[in-house]
């Protein structure tokens, strides 16, 4: 297949098109337009690797002119492309609405326009909103409690409406917190263990008892992949690996890998609206015959040793990281 992938140069999206140009004999375009969290350098060795099999197109998922150009002739579109850090949506709203709910509605109509015959919609599992107890099914109600999670919940619908409206094969997969290499340093396990590694403080929101899954983000490539090629058009697909920590024990785990004390944690004033907790029920991905296979403390170990060994990556973009 040839596959077009939004967002291609930031964290999910590159993991996924080396996952793909690894694993499959798929032609891959990268289509991104290179925001702060996406750079050139996190496709370098692709690029180098796969020269036939790999391309770029520096653009914006808004210009839907330059987007239709880009996807012509394209089998399947994944749309991971989006703004998607809570505190910048709590900042600057502006952008996540434009990028998230307008970019989506470029690339859906763009899509439509060219009879792409399989796209994939890639969300969060913030969009159910804070989960007291329980897990979130797909056909739970959307409430979300920021910017960011309502401007990814506006471009689910944006994305599904295409589906019942015109026909477009969407599904749409809604992940837990993602975490591994390449994954920019304002992210709380790239940025702590950055932190850790230079000898800083980590800083901990509130009392440090909100809870998320984690899931590898290797893990959620080949769920992304599975539901590309074997999901039903119209459906939701939640993924998760039942890995759930609250932010304190997530980081008592981030200090034990860098063997550091818990003098190292700031306790900072709580995030705006800060959800307490998520979890989603993933049967639905693991009846197409997906389930993770790394364990949650051999993913940290070889997370938190990417980026002591990569610092050529990271370390430049570390300026621009609020600590």
């Amino acid at each position: 297949m040839k596959l077009l992938v939004t967002g291609g140069a930031g964290f999910i999206g590159s993991n996924y098109v080396r996952w793909v140009l690894a694993n499959t004999d798929d032609e891959v375009t990268v289509y991104d337009a290179l925001t702060y969290a996406g750079n050139l350098s996190t496709l370098a060795q692709v690029a180098e690797d796969h020269p036939s099999r790999y391309r770029f197109v520096h653009a914006n998922i808004c210009d839907m002119a330059a987007f239709a150009a880009a996807a012509e002739g394209h089998d399947a579109v994944l749309h991971f492309a989006a703004e998607s850090h809570v505190d910048r949506s709590i900042a600057g709203p502006e952008d996540f609405v434009v990028t998230n709910c307008v970019g989506t509605n470029a690339v859906m109509h763009a899509c439509r326009q060219l009879g792409v015959e399989r796209v994939v919609h890639i969300s969060t599992d913030e969009v159910y909103g804070s989960v007291e107890e329980g897990d979130s099914l797909e056909s739970d109600p959307l409430e979300p409690r920021s910017p960011y999670s309502a401007s990814k919940a506006g471009s689910d619908l944006i994305a599904l409406s295409y589906h019942t409206t015109y026909g477009l094969p969407v599904t749409v997969t809604r992940s837990s917190n993602n975490f591994g290499p390449w994954q920019y340093p304002e992210k709380v396990i790239p940025l702590f263990a950055t932190n850790l590694l230079d000898g800083l403080k980590v800083p901990l929101y509130g009392d440090g008892l909100n809870r998320r899954d984690w899931l590898f983000v290797a893990d959620n490539c080949r769920a992304v992949d599975t539901v590309l090629r074997q999901g039903e058009a119209g459906q939701i697909y939640n993924i998760g690996a039942a890995n759930e920590l609250s932010n304190r024990e997530l980081t008592e785990r981030l200090l034990a890998l860098a063997g550091a004390g818990p003098d190292r944690i700031e306790y900072v004033e709580d995030r705006l609206g800060h959800d307490r907790r998520y979890s989603v029920d993933t049967t639905k991905v693991r009846a197409l015959g997906w389930a993770p296979t790394h364990s949650l403390d051999r993913a940290l170990e070889e997370t938190f040793a990417w980026y002591r060994e990569n610092r050529w990556w990271w370390e430049p973009l570390k300026s621009a990281v609020p600590r």
